[in-house]
């Protein structure tokens, strides 16, 4: 089995072009595009294209079109101060846009009307005196349309806006519990909330009717609703009916403390209502089992139905989301899971045309891929897999039944095409890394993969393999082994700006990029499996996919690697200081790695140490539980180095020389 796929890597590299080696500065200037956004009748798509410039130290913005019939592209409009667009109104090039100035130029923002096809007729909507974003909005009946948009909020629930806000005599903070801050965000006496205003139609033109509406400020129990959910919340957290009658909003469970529990509910408000109008539809107990995070509340095209996604573990973040489906009636919600034992996480959805298919995009064996799902279906469905490599950043059902899909691939920033349900590419209308110069050469050929057998669990594990310009299986070339956060996460088949694999591999690397125990895609048993071991089953995982390497890819030169990681892959390079395996790299990187793991008492995420202490326990601990300590702080990794023996160890040895009892995940 492994001289097969030591056979089929090899061999695949026969074909590599000659090419220029991607720097870490062409990477940064390279175009970023965004998610393709088409119009009602799907005639053609805009997105945004940003380019940063090192002369110029800045970048710049500009909004370009494809033609979705003949696959031509131009520029659609070079004003950065466009910011967001939404197709709505009487026409299908009809649209609402956020301007990120307004006419008192005190940090507000304006919303106007326009044709698509006539920019510079655009008129003047509305002038809001906050930064508000995440605009989405519909057209009523009466030709109306009805929007959201969220913003930070005071507690008496009006609009803040920091230019406009008195400078506080001290900058000090009081803080009455223990939710100070969620990553480097500090919490303040204002949250974010989700606004709605009406914009009246008449003569041709709209103005706002009234003042806006706050849905959220002021629902508060243990703790108050905040939406979007911060500090990674967007307009995907919210949503509004196609008639503009109703409004959905997530915000975290408020009858909990926020530090110690990942619950969160969806509330529904009608349009013309407000905060004490807003009703769960998921509260605990209510869907048995359902008591954790909750995501993406979307209404179907019809408005009559409501589809989510959520958790059971009411500690856990990285618990399998479920797939529901309910009522858009709170009187008769009729809550139901779909497809609600397959062994996937999807966190993207987007409903078919008819409301018969929900089309969700869920990681899978390294790749984030595309699934229809009827909404009927049964506990025991599997979906098939309508696209495979890549992962997306956005997709959208077209009026003709197919999904626009923007993704990105190792090899390329960006890639934009349609899919049918089936799973036939219909249109590839662009891909970065055949346009832009910076990526000039890059292709599927630079990558492959691996599966590996470890101690650590019956099933075979991956590893991405990413070959630097130029390759020659002939050669050798240093390894760089790059070890992923989470831990419960992946290496997929995706671009970065951060940890990007071929800007790595350009440098004259090799690099191998194993998915071990915790990784998402290969099964929930496999992500869940991490807990409680954060230094053991990954460890020994990746002590295995070294091995795999060294004795399986004679290009790669073990003998000068490097082992770099952030967050659990920091943790995990801290963790190699004190083992064994440490000795195997000339380097070790280590960003934003834990140190001190008993230390996450003191933090933020309460409910990440409670999974961990609690496991099959029915009470929260009272005292930090001892596999905190096994998890090993900088004390024990000291020792360690020393040549102290450690518990973790001896239980591994007997582990390592089992491999008939491996366990069964």
């Amino acid at each position: 089995m492994k001289s097969e796929i030591r056979s089929i890597a090899i061999a695949a590299l026969a074909a590599l072009p000659l090419i220029n080696a991607i720097t870490p500065e062409g990477m940064l200037a390279a175009p970023r595009r965004g998610v393709a956004q088409a119009n009602p009748s799907a005639d053609f798509a805009i997105y945004t294209n940003t380019n940063y410039s090192f002369e110029d130290q800045e970048a710049t913005t500009v909004w370009q079109q494809l033609d979705l019939k003949s696959g031509a592209f131009s520029t659609w409009s070079t004003d950065s101060n466009i910011t967001e667009v939404v197709f709505v109104g009487p026409t299908n090039t009809s649209i609402l846009y956020i301007n990120s100035t307004n006419e008192a130029g005190d940090g507000g923002i304006s919303l106007y009307t326009a044709d698509a096809t006539r920019l510079s007729d655009a008129k003047l909507a509305a002038s809001l005196p906050a930064p508000f974003s995440g605009l989405k909005a519909v057209a009523t009946k009466s030709g109306d349309i009805h929007f959201l948009l969220n913003t930070l909020a005071y507690p008496n629930g009006t609009a803040y806006n920091e230019e406009l806000a008195e400078t506080p005599a001290s900058t000090a903070r009081i803080y009455t519990d223990i939710y100070v801050r969620h990553w480097d965000t500090y919490l303040t006496p204002q949250r974010y909330a989700v606004f709605g205003g009406t914009l009246k139609r008449g003569n041709g033109t709209y103005s706002l009717a009234g003042e806006l509406t706050n849905y959220v400020t002021g629902k508060c129990n243990a703790t108050c609703a905040e939406s979007p959910v911060q500090p990674f919340g967007s307009s995907g957290d919210y949503d509004i009916s196609p008639d503009g009658s109703q409004v959905l909003y997530l915000t975290k469970n408020i009858d909990l403390p926020l530090a110690n529990f990942t619950s969160s509910q969806i509330y529904w408000v009608p349009f013309s209502g407000g905060a004490n109008d807003s009703i769960p539809i998921n509260p605990i107990g209510a869907t048995p089992g359902a008591e954790g995070a909750s995501a993406s509340p979307t209404f179907s095209k019809d408005g009559s139905k409501i589809a989510y996604f959520q958790m059971n573990g009411i500690y856990y973040e990285s618990d399998r989301n479920i797939i529901y489906v309910a009522n858009a009636d709170p009187n008769n919600l009729n809550v139901m899971s779909v497809a609600g034992d397959w062994d996937r996480s999807p966190d993207v959805l987007a409903w078919s045309n008819d409301g018969s298919v929900l089309y969700v995009a869920a990681p899978d064996l390294g790749r984030e891929r595309v699934f229809p799902v009827p909404v009927d279906a049964a506990a025991d469905y599997k979906p098939r897999n309508i696209t495979n490599e890549g992962v997306p950043a956005g997709m959208q059902v077209l009026a003709n039944g197919q999904v626009l899909i923007s993704d990105s691939k190792i090899w390329s920033s960006r890639d934009i095409y349609t899919v049918n349900s089936e799973g036939n590419v219909t249109n590839v209308y662009f891909q970065a890394n055949l346009v832009d110069e910076e990526l000039a050469g890059l292709s599927p050929e630079d990558v492959s993969e691996f599966y590996f057998s470890s101690n650590s669990t019956e099933i075979d594990l991956q590893s991405w393999i990413i070959y630097p310009a130029n390759f020659s299986a002939d050669k050798t070339y240093p390894l760089a082994f790059l070890v992923h956060g989470g831990p419960q996460g992946a290496f997929y088949n995706s671009w970065s700006t951060r940890w990007n694999y071929k800007v790595w591999a350009d440098q004259g690397y090799v690099v191998i990029a194993p998915n071990p125990t915790a990784s998402t895609g290969w099964g929930q048993n496999l992500t869940d499996a991490v807990a409680a071991h954060w230094g053991d089953y990954p460890y020994w995982d990746l002590v295995y996919a070294w091995d795999y390497v060294n004795e399986n890819l004679p290009y790669v030169d073990t003998s000068r690697g490097i082992s770099a990681g952030a967050s659990f892959g920091g943790y995990m390079n801290n963790w190699f200081q004190g083992h064994e395996m440490g000795r195997r790299f000339k380097a070790l990187v280590t960003h934003d790695g834990v140190t001190n793991s008993l230390a996450d008492y003191a933090t933020e995420e309460l409910w990440r140490d409670f999974h961990l202490a609690q496991r099959d326990l029915d009470v929260l601990p009272v005292e930090p539980d001892p596999v905190l300590r096994e998890l090993g702080d900088a004390a024990f990794r000291g020792a360690q180095r020393s040549g102290l023996p450690a518990a973790g160890e001896r239980r591994h040895h007997v582990v390592q020389h089992a491999p008939g009892q491996r366990r069964a995940e």
